[in-house]
């Protein structure tokens, strides 16, 4: 049900350490006007759905199916949204969950705590964000970081910003690391091509790129959640374990965080933090994940080997056919499933879908 793909002896020491461990879910919930490019992203099929996809997550994670919503899952293209992976292992596993609000467009219609951010501008204007609510954000990030790392023995920390791989390549490109063609999408084949396009355009009319300041990096081309996870997760890796949910976008965290540490400097430690996502990330044949993991020093890469193949429902099996692939921490959340109640494939499967039935059925 695991497979580590990079840095195997870190890999393999953290899961022994979390191994049979209660966590904790923290979901960090942002917003960048990239997301609203015409075709960036799959998770919403029109620009305006995905204005609101992460207010609609954030409210399925906490109340799960509701014969009302205020704001109902929305609709893909093909494929369902991952965070039915992510309430099915914390709904059945009894395991507490946090909702961060680092900057959207409305409030979370749930109980969330309100990090004052702010949503990003288009990565393309060059300023996304003040950097005022950058550093803000960080220091929230190490406030809570901190707080529930005395609570917990380890934290699940996902992610919900639609267009974020587009932000992670961004911010990855300004740290100097190769990423291009490599990051991953929501999209069957990923689009690299818009990605790099959107990527050039925000450098271009950027004049705050300065690679030794990597707040301002953020502050150019990056995203609110990007920052506050960097931030509670080097807090957190001093008392406790830190499984960073998800793929490109966390890889950019990681890479964020070690420059944050590095430059300024900052107490963290390395060996308690891995970035956990789906094999459907890891394997995606239509960019290069593990290769992008190998050129951040030290980042040991994990994923669930859940599988959808055998589901009786299309929009699960659409998973194996390179749509929709990861979000809000699905693959994290099924790591974890797996490591504190040794789960099998049979009965991770069997919750998502007594899950779907009760959602769309």
């Amino acid at each position: 049900m695991l497979q580590i793909y990079t840095e195997l002896e870190k890999g393999l020491s953290w899961v022994k350490r979390y191994r049979g461990c209660r966590p904790a879910f923290a979901c960090i919930l942002g917003f960048t006007e990239t997301g609203l490019i015409p075709h960036i992203s799959a998770a919403g099929a029109t620009p305006e759905d995905r204005r609101y996809t992460a207010i609609a997550d954030a409210e399925f994670l906490y109340n799960g199916p509701q014969p009302n919503p205020s704001y109902p899952l929305p609709p893909l293209d093909t494929g369902i949204s991952p965070v039915l992976i992510s309430r099915a292992v914390l709904e059945s596993q009894n395991i507490p969950s946090y909702l961060f609000n680092a900057g959207l467009p409305i409030p979370p219609t749930v109980p969330a705590i309100d990090l004052g951010g702010k949503p990003a501008r288009c990565l393309t204007t060059g300023n996304a964000l003040e950097i005022s609510t950058v550093k803000h954000l960080f220091q929230q990030g190490l406030l809570w970081g901190e707080k529930l790392a005395q609570q917990h023995p380890y934290l699940i920390i996902g992610e919900c910003v639609v267009g974020g791989t587009t932000t992670a390549l961004a911010l990855l490109t300004a740290l100097s690391i190769p990423a291009a063609g490599k990051v991953n999408s929501s999209h069957p084949t990923c689009n690299h091509k818009q990605k790099w396009q959107i990527v050039t355009q925000g450098f271009q009319n950027s004049i705050n790129l300065k690679p030794n300041e990597p707040f301002n990096l953020v502050a150019a081309v990056g995203d609110p959640m990007q920052i506050t996870v960097a931030g509670m997760a080097i807090s957190a890796s001093r008392k406790a374990g830190v499984l960073l949910a998800g793929g490109t976008q966390m890889l950019a965290v990681y890479a964020l965080l070690q420059k944050i540490a590095l430059t300024y400097p900052l107490d963290w430690r390395p060996e308690s933090i891995v970035v956990g996502t789906t094999r459907w990330v890891a394997e995606d044949p239509t960019g290069d994940t593990v290769g992008l993991a190998r050129s951040i020093p030290s980042v040991s890469l994990l994923a669930t080997q859940l599988s959808f193949a055998h589901s009786a429902f299309s929009g699960l099996q659409a998973y194996e056919k390179g749509f929709v692939k990861e979000g809000t921490g699905a693959g994290g959340c099924a790591i974890a499933a797996h490591l504190y109640q040794n789960w099998n494939q049979t009965q991770l499967l069997d919750a998502i879908e007594a899950l779907n039935k009760r959602t769309f059925l």
